[in-house]
């Protein structure tokens, strides 16, 4: 099982990072699926499928398409592949009641051709001539080289060609020192264009050459890295949306520090990072002010005026960190992007004065996997997604011929059905599925029953534990979700262990996200004892009481009320001071040649009542309407009496 070999293997005890391999297992990798020794037997080829990657919190997110039998990690992947040549291809099979194709029989099926099925030009053709002559439709030119290929494996029978890849967002490798059942895959979006081209043939080379060499942390406090960023390979991530924008420089030579046990554990190197958030969307309603503005016009509130300054002051900081780091960015590797809106694209891609990022640089990406709120930690989490090294079951399945006119379902060969899981793994799988649900939701009480009704353990491991690699137990999700009501109730009533470890040699508060979920732990140290636990093993520091955490957050959140009110204070004044500016600008104009300043300013009746008016609702404007009319009856009616 996955599982099993995982934990017994020395080489996926802990995560493996792209860029520094171990010698023996680096020296060992091959393709995956590739016919470098082709037998009799070669048509049962290793492929890895029905691969879920775990994410943060060790829930799985795969995805499958039913029509092609492949999986996915996320559902971005499955959506691209639904637009794909090759699902529309398998589509166009089923209506004819053909059996479906493999994506490696549709690669070496369509061969070099350049059209697409879909009508649209791909980016990787643009370059190339048509194969196919003037006139001819798609699907001749298609048939023509299915009939071109056939050709050839009639005439060499023995071709050594390895298989193409199609357009899965990870590559797969495999190597004798993890079993042949176990694929290594490494992200598409880490290889520049000519080395994707080459993947198919050359990955294991070409990952061989971008192997380095990690610097060891200095004594007394971390290795300092050059601040040039010329000499040392490196990415820029860079992601904005909602009024937030975080980017990073992350070297690609690790940092080794020692860590628990005195165990050496790889650190990403930061060369550069900055964050920032303004108040930039419309709160409850959804959306940027730019979006409401261009689609029903300016709002008059203040809360808009503050939105529209807070935008374009957002955008005046961005391009002056893009400016700072000029340097770094030209000489990045890649640059991984992510750009919610036209409005926030614009403000990266421009075009303005002294503009850094392009939109057609080739070393542009973006990140294949969700993302979450543009923070310093999602970029440092994204980086260690995309360089490390994902762990995948290896399926055999079945290449199948080309369909052509003749192509009868019972050709068709059965593909080897997945092992059956026994009794106690099916239940481990639901006791995983509905604890998980049940964590995610922080539903304290619902998870304390559903142990006791089903007699677990509050250190229950999840099934399968190699697909729970970050939160292997309820405690160790319960912190990396952060939920201090769930840290409480594992510790205080289910007496959960805290010093469990998972796969990376971490305790449950060590993945902790917040200073409340860290808080809960403390408080239960407090309520425990000293006793309870070997608390300097969980590495939770000193006990804290109730009363003191709830001053504790209560001081903190009147700080950052304090800062907040602050901040918009500062901001309702300098737009005051702008309009007082603009204003004036606008009475000048006004008062125009022989009219003095002081009777420009002053107002006709009818600009006052309409400045009374301005923002009120209509029955508000017309209950004003009624009193001014009446105000106006009883001095006609006092006029009247003095006349007479």
């Amino acid at each position: 099982m996955e599982g099993k070999t995982d934990e017994t293997n020395p080489f996926l005890r802990r995560p493996l990072y792209v860029y520094d391999l171990p010698p023996e297992l680096l020296f060992t990798l091959s393709l995956a699926g590739g016919d470098q020794h082709k037998t009799e037997d070669d048509e049962n080829k290793n492929i890895p499928i029905e691969r879920q990657v775990p994410n943060e919190d060790g829930v799985a997110t795969s995805v499958s398409c039913s029509l092609c039998k492949v999986s996915f990690n996320n559902v971005q992947d499955q959506r691209q592949h639904v637009k794909s040549d090759f699902h529309r291809y398998n589509l166009k099979l089923s209506i004819k009641q053909q059996p479906p194709i493999d994506e490696a029989t549709f690669v070496r099926m369509i061969g070099d051709l350049d059209e697409s099925l879909s009508g649209s030009n791909s980016d990787e053709s643009d370059d190339e001539e048509d194969e196919g002559k003037p006139g001819d439709t798609t699907l001749s030119a298609l048939l023509r080289k299915q009939a071109k290929i056939s050709g050839l494996e009639h005439e060499t029978p023995t071709s050594t060609k390895p298989k193409g890849f199609g357009n899965a967002p990870l590559l797969w490798m495999t190597s004798p020192k993890v079993g042949d059942d176990t694929g290594l895959g490494v992200y598409r979006a880490i290889l520049s264009n000519e080395e994707q081209e080459a993947a198919p043939t050359s990955l294991v080379d070409i990952i061989k050459r971008k192997q380095v060499e990690p610097t060891m942390a200095k004594q007394g406090g971390k290795a300092q890295a050059t601040q040039s960023g010329v000499n040392e390979p490196h990415f820029f991530l860079c992601m904005i949306g909602g009024g937030h924008f975080a980017a990073m420089i992350v070297s690609l030579i690790p940092e080794m520090r020692k860590g628990p046990g005195g165990v050496e554990e790889r650190h990403a190197v930061v060369k550069a990072h900055k964050t920032f958030h303004r108040y930039t969307t419309r709160r409850k309603q959804g959306g940027s002010q730019s979006a409401n503005d261009n689609a029903k016009g300016n709002a008059h509130s203040a809360g808009s005026s503050i939105r529209r300054y807070n935008e374009m002051a957002l955008e005046v900081d961005i391009r002056n960190v893009l400016s700072e780091w000029k340097s770094m960015i030209d000489t990045s590797e890649l640059l991984f992007i992510r750009a919610t809106g036209s409005s926030n694209r614009r403000t990266l891609f421009g075009p303005y004065e002294g503009q850094v990022l392009r939109s057609n640089d080739k070393r542009n990406r973006g990140f294949p996997f969700s993302t979450r709120r543009a923070t310093q930690a999602e970029l440092l989490r994204s980086f260690q997604e995309l360089t490390r090294v994902k762990v995948g079951k290896l399926t055999k399945t079945v290449d199948e011929k080309p369909p052509t006119e003749k192509v009868a379902p019972k050709e068709q060969k059965p593909k080897l059905s997945a092992p059956k899981l026994s009794k106690e793994d099916e239940a481990a799988q639901l006791h995983t599925t509905q604890l998980q649900a049940l964590i995610r939701r922080s539903k304290a009480p619902g998870v304390l029953l559903y142990l006791t009704k089903n007699e677990l353990s509050p250190n229950f491991t999840f099934f399968p534990p190699a697909e729970h690699h970050h939160a292997p137990t309820p405690l160790h999700l319960s912190a990396s979700t952060n939920s201090p009501a769930l840290v409480l109730a594992l510790l205080i009533k289910a007496k959960a262990d805290p010093m469990i470890t998972n796969g990376d040699g971490k305790t449950a508060y060590e993945v902790a996200g917040d200073t409340k979920t860290r808080d809960a732990f403390r408080v239960a140290r407090h309520q425990l004892g000293e006793t309870a636990f070997e608390w300097s093993k969980t590495h939770i520091p000193a006990p804290l009481s109730q009363d003191e955490a709830d001053a504790k957050a209560k001081q903190e959140k009147a700080t950052s009320d304090a800062a907040e009110a602050e901040r918009r204070k500062a901001d309702l004044e300098r737009i005051k001071q702008d309009e007082e500016k603009r204003n004036v600008g606008r009475i000048e104009r006004k008062a125009g040649a022989g009219k003095t300043l002081a009777a420009a300013v002053e107002k006709t009746g009818s600009e006052k009542r309409e400045e009374e008016m301005r923002g009120l609702t209509p029955e508000m404007r017309m209950r004003l309407e009624r009193e001014r009319r009446a105000r106006a009856a009883e001095e006609r009616m006092k006029r009247m009496q003095g006349a007479r």
